[in-house]
């Protein structure tokens, strides 16, 4: 007989497969862990690294930071330090760990200290650690070190404790992926003692970190947690070697942990054994684990107390617990089996006085108690027994209807008699024909015959009462004295106690094979309607049809309705599938359950009463929407499994709507892309096309205006005209030309260091004509530094901000060329006293082909701000625009470069303060 929890999960299998698959191309991380600096992390890494480097390997240090530490300075000779990479942070020199010269060199083992460190901006991860997984990622070896403040769950734990939030963090994944971790722990008063004598911090700075982070009670909690966190990754290493190299038949608890293991029961006290095995659980602060193990016997108990079960084990996993329904033929090998599989070393379980009868019973019949069985199976498990109540009677379940639900078992039980019955008379009349040609024996199997099938179609208590019911039948019409229950030969008793024996025992194995039956095909047809969801969503390519398969997968499963929402563009719910009418789910509570990212409705904390349960839809990235499921019955949203099928159900959806989300918005980018690349192309062409003729009618109507103003001709104002809107022209061109240019990336940046006056008074002098009636302010710092940048593209910039300025603002108010040092970036803005910006994002402005007034006499295409910024951002910085702040009026054009230090020798210009 095999039972299904010792089955060997290919899913598992394949896992565990995918796994070691992955580990054998990357690289090990070694952590040497400690709950805070001074315990000597970086000493023993360094310590174990020169016993490899003994040993010939290949052993490099990426970085180490000493922090003045003789000791660990003196751990460093010998061992092959990689250079660091040098870098300026606003204007100060800082040096970093060589993420590319440490890949480069390729070392066996490499020595990374610091694991939570922070990255000096412009490197290129923010992170250490993840500098660390692409050492991983390409199959070296690693070493580093972290204190247990810096992990990310205990972050808030850590802050509680000391009162100090400590800002770098390392996600618990990391730490959790690890080879291998190396706890270096110190004894609170041997760390305090290192700590007053400098070999943690200088002396000056070791006083004021006793008085803040290293007080005692701090460090004596901070190594408690270094030691819990540890030993919660030995267990998780322990279970893992269990798994992979502990064969499943010989698996045996190993008592290395508290964790408890709770056997819910049919019988009254279930909540009681749930609750007192919480209690335990939390005391010795162990995880723990609550199971039903329904067998064929338990598959006839009426739907109250079946409800009941699955009221206690919902009230098992409020408490804490991770609880599953498990199907086996024997209680006791599927509980030793999981006990065995999960590492549960104490096993709870129920006991009533009433038993006592039931115990002498078992014992007289030769059957062993649960408990003994369990102590027979698995002498390594602890066994403890909680005291239930003696009523006998099953506990209320809150979603047991006031009806009485057995009619339907009683129902098909008078099915089977009436059956039983009539399959024994069927009999008798077929055999009274024969009985003068067969001999009795024959007869005999008719009979056995018709309990067989009696059997098969409706159970043991069916069999037995055909088996009862054809011995008696036999006896009155066939066997001698005949129409007698008078026996006149002793040999027809045995025949008698066969067929009542045969019957029993078909009838046993056919309900259990019905029972395992059973079981089989509601697993199959998870299986298939997962796999069937699955192919479905893969194939769809709408919402809509998203939501048509999500809800039909999930009505056939729960024999309900379900009705998927999804968020509007202002993160309002809306049904997915309009024309559904089944089920009008509640609005408000799905939307909680949306905004919350937590189930509500049935079977939840949070408005249980509710017809319906409430399930977000939880994507990688973000909540996706919420199902709402009704099913035909209340307890199929309990049963763990069928619960389950429902998240996983969620999960396929809220991927395939991610899914979706996501193509359409590649889709939509590649169409902007293309239209993109087609239109740079037909402005390159048509600004090429044109600016030959451009050029060669700006000079004739120069000439023939020349020509005209010498002799006096009254043509001369129209001709100026002409030569005017020429310009105008050629300029758009030109535009349009450095446009298709900077975004097809063709032109190349020739960086020097720029005065910003003369860039500014050589803009000033470009379009004075547009800038006659204006004026013109350059108001720069005397201090200001150099400009690092390509002159004629920074002069554009400033061509551009000074005409839009002169377009857009009335004669005769003044713009404003202004710069100052911002950080490590230089900062020009233009300014005006115009009318400021016109309503909406100012982002716009700087959109291609988008102008402040869409219908307006002013001329240009809109193309001059969209130039600026793609200039701007060439040079690695940014421009924005807004109107000036009150009680001034206008609009301000701001933008930044980086700033750098000119080499020595570069003069500054001197300052400006002039008007145009």
């Amino acid at each position: 007989m095999t039972d299904e929890p010792i089955r060997p999960d290919p899913d598992a299998l394949l896992a565990a497969a995918q796994a070691a698959e992955a580990r054998a191309a990357r690289g090990r991380l070694k952590i040497y862990f400690g709950s805070s600096a001074g315990v000597g992390k970086t000493w023993s890494m360094l310590d174990a690294a020169q016993r490899l480097r003994e040993q010939q390997i290949d052993v490099v240090v990426g970085i180490v930071e000493t922090h003045g530490r003789s000791e660990t300075a003196q751990q460093l000779q010998g061992l092959e330090l990689l250079p660091r990479r040098a870098l300026t942070v606003q204007g100060r020199p800082l040096e970093e760990f060589d993420l590319d010269g440490a890949l480069a060199r390729r070392p066996a083992v490499l020595l990374v200290d610091e694991l939570a460190h922070s990255n000096a901006p412009g490197s290129r991860h923010p992170k250490r650690w993840q500098d660390i997984d692409e050492l991983l990622d390409a199959g070296i070896d690693v070493w580093t070190t972290v204190n247990v403040q810096h992990i990310e769950s205990l972050n808030d734990v850590v802050g509680g404790i000391t009162g100090i939030r400590v800002r770098e963090t390392v996600p618990d994944h990391v730490f959790d992926s690890a080879s291998e971790v190396v706890l270096v722990d110190l004894p609170t008063d041997d760390l305090l003692r290192r700590l007053r004598e400098g070999k943690v911090y200088l002396p000056e700075q070791a006083e004021r970190a006793v008085k803040n982070f290293f007080r005692k009670g701090n460090l004596m909690a901070l190594r408690e947690l270094a030691l819990r966190r540890t030993a919660e990754r030995v267990e998780e290493d322990v279970r893992s070697y269990r798994r992979e190299h502990v064969a499943q038949a010989s698996r045996a608890v190993w008592q290395v942990s508290d964790a408890l293991l709770a056997c819910v029961g049919p019988d009254a006290g279930a909540e009681r054994l749930v609750r007192a095995a919480a209690r335990r659980a939390a005391q010795a602060d162990a995880p723990w684990h609550a199971i039903y193990i329904e067998t064929p016997a338990l598959q006839r108990l009426p739907e109250a107390r079946r409800r009941a079960i699955l009221a206690t084990l919902k009230l098992a996993e409020s408490l804490g617990a991770t609880t599953a329904t498990l199907t086996a033929q024997d209680a006791a090998v599927a509980a030793v089996a999981y006990a065995r599989e999960h590492n549960l070393g104490t096993l709870v379980t129920g006991y009533s006085l009433r038993g006592r009868i039931g115990t002498l019973w078992q014992r007289a019949t030769g059957r062993s108690h649960f408990g003994e069985r369990v102590a027979a199976l698995a002498p390594e498990i602890e066994f403890m027994v909680i005291a239930r109540r003696d009523d006998g009677r099953p506990l209320p379940s809150p979603t047991s209807p006031a009806e009485d639900e057995d009619g339907e078992a009683v129902a098909r039980s008078l099915r089977g008699y009436l059956w039983a019955g009539a399959s024994c008379a069927a009999v008798t009349v077929l055999a009274t024909p024969l009985a003068p040609y067969f001999d009795l024996a024959n007869i005999v199997m008719l009979f056995m015959l018709a309990v067989v099938a009696i059997a098969v179609r409706h159970g043991r208590r069916a069999a037995l009462a055909s088996a009862v019911l054809n011995v008696l039948a036999f006896d009155f019409f066939f066997v001698p004295p005949r129409f007698t229950f008078s026996v006149s030969d002793a040999e027809y008793l045995i025949t008698f106690a066969v067929m009542m024996a045969v019957g029993l025992v078909i009838g046993q194995l056919t309900a259990s094979l019905q029972y395992q039956a059973r079981v089989a095909r509601y697993r199959e047809d998870r299986a298939r309607s997962l796999f069937e969801m699955a192919r479905d969503l893969g194939r769809a390519l709408t919402l809509e049809q998203v939501a048509e398969i999500g809800e039909r997968a999930v009505e056939r499963a729960f024999r309900g309705h379900a009705a998927l929402l999804l968020p509007d563009a202002a993160e309002r719910l809306a049904p997915a599938s309009p024309d559904n009418d089944r089920f009008a789910p509640d609005a408000g509570l799905a939307q909680w359950a949306y905004d919350h990212s937590e189930p509500a409705g049935a079977g939840t904390g949070t408005l249980p009463g509710a017809p319906a349960l409430y399930l977000p839809l939880q994507a990688p990235m973000r909540t996706r929407g919420v199902i709402a499921v009704k099913p035909a019955h209340a307890r199929l949203l309990m049963i763990p499994e069928q619960r389950q099928l429902l998240d996983t159900y969620a999960a396929l959806v809220a991927i395939a709507i991610e899914r979706v989300h996501f193509v359409a918005v590649a889709q939509d980018t590649l169409l902007s892309m293309e239209s993109e690349r087609l239109r740079n192309s037909l402005l390159a062409a048509l600004s090429h096309d044109l600016r030959t003729p451009l050029t060669a009618l700006i000079g004739m109507s120069e000439n023939l205006s020349g020509a005209l103003a010498r002799e006096g001709s009254a043509h001369g104002p129209a001709i100026a005209a002409i030569v005017e809107q020429a310009r105008r022209t050629a300029q758009l061109v030109n535009n349009l030309l450095d446009m298709a240019r900077l975004q097809a990336g063709a032109v190349a940046l020739r960086h020097d260091w720029q005065s910003l006056e003369e860039l500014a008074g050589s803009a000033i002098r470009a379009i004075e004509g547009a800038l006659a009636r204006h004026v013109v302010r350059v108001d720069l710092p005397s201090d200001l530094p150099l400009l690092y940048g390509d002159a004629v593209l920074l002069e554009r910039v400033l061509v551009n901000l000074l005409e839009n300025a002169a377009k857009y603002t009335p004669a005769g108010t003044t713009i404003r060329v202004t710069a100052a040092r911002d950080g490590d970036a230089i900062a020009v803005e233009v300014s005006d006293d115009g009318p400021g910006l016109p309503a909406g994002d100012p982002e716009d402005l700087f959109r291609k082909f988008t102008r402040g007034e869409a219908e307006s006499s002013t001329p240009g295409v809109g193309l001059g701000l969209a130039i600026c910024r793609a200039i701007v951002r060439a040079h690695g910085g940014d421009i924005g625009a807004a109107n000036r702040p009150p009680p001034a009026h206008g609009a301000v054009f701001r933008w930044t470069l980086p700033h750098r230090d000119a080499p020595a020798g570069t003069d500054l210009p001197p300052a400006a303060d002039c008007a145009a």
